[in-house]
């Protein structure tokens, strides 16, 4: 079954390679959508996908790569749209 999710997530989560593991988590779960920075310091992602690989993606988003602290992961499941063709990086121009 087929899912979206987009996913906020906070903690010490930018500037500790945070995006780039998300990109290589979801690419490898077949997963597309995209994440991006927030200016208030946590880590947007919207992704689409089966809705079981989307799990497997916020239990890693959880954890973290190994220089990030998560304090909180929120979830808004929407329908799936099937808007997007892979999982891209989204860089922000407000830094």
């Amino acid at each position: 079954m087929k899912g979206r999710a987009h996913i906020f997530v906070t903690g010490w989560v930018q500037g500790v390679f945070f995006r780039d593991q998300t990109q290589k988590w979801a690419t490898s779960l077949h997963i597309t959508g995209w994440v991006r920075n927030l200016k208030d310091g946590r880590v947007e992602v919207m992704a689409e996908g089966e809705k079981e690989s989307i799990e497997d993606l916020i239990g890693q988003l959880k954890q973290g790569p190994s220089l990030a602290r998560v304090d909180n992961v929120d979830v808004d499941w929407e329908d799936y749209k099937g808007e997007f063709e892979d999982f891209k990086i989204v860089h922000a121009d407000f830094f």
